[in-house]
Order: structure tokens, then C-alpha cells, then sequence
């Protein structure tokens, strides 16, 4: 397995706008190339009779039923609104 670059770390902290010092672009270099190489045993399994799935345990929308109730009283609604006209909330112009 190819070991990550220091360029690569370098590359990769500029995109993300970080500042590393000398040891700490040597710490992850070290650590990055840990972590592909324990992705990349991932490939040596043989998945042919494996379906792609996107979770491993079969699941379904648990939906409660809706039941009516009464609706909150208007100085209730907008008891935290900052600022409001009747019954509307108030906003700044966009």
C-alpha cells in the first residue's frame, strides 16, 4: 500500500485552511496512511454475491396517527416572537 505523501498532507491542509507545524504533517501523514491502509482491505473481500444495500437491517417509517387538537392560543404563539403586528410576526425587510 502507498504511504500518503507529505505534499499530499500539505494538500490536503491547505484545502481545509489549516496551519500544521513539522511534526504535526508527520503525525497525520503517518495516521492517513494508516487509515487507507485498513480501507483498503476492504477490496480484498470477495463481495460478488454481496447486494449493495444503503442499510444493513431492513427498516420502515413508523407513522403515528395524526390526531386533531385544539391550536395554541395567539399570546402563546408569540409569547418569544420579537416583534409582532396583529397577528403576524413582525420581520425585518429581507
Amino acid at each position: 500500500m502507498a504511504r500518503i505523501t507529505r505534499d499530499e498532507v500539505l494538500h490536503v491542509a491547505r484545502l481545509a485552511r489549516l496551519e500544521l507545524s513539522d511534526d504535526e504533517v508527520s503525525k497525520f501523514q503517518e495516521q492517513l496512511s494508516d487509515i487507507l491502509e485498513a480501507v483498503s482491505k476492504v477490496a480484498e473481500l470477495d463481495l460478488a454475491d454481496v447486494p449493495p444495500t444503503a442499510h444493513p437491517l431492513a427498516i420502515e417509517n413508523a407513522w403515528a396517527d395524526d390526531v386533531p387538537r385544539p391550536c395554541l392560543p395567539l399570546d402563546e404563539v408569540f409569547a418569544n416572537a420579537p416583534d409582532r403586528d396583529g397577528d403576524y410576526f413582525r420581520t425585518p425587510p429581507a
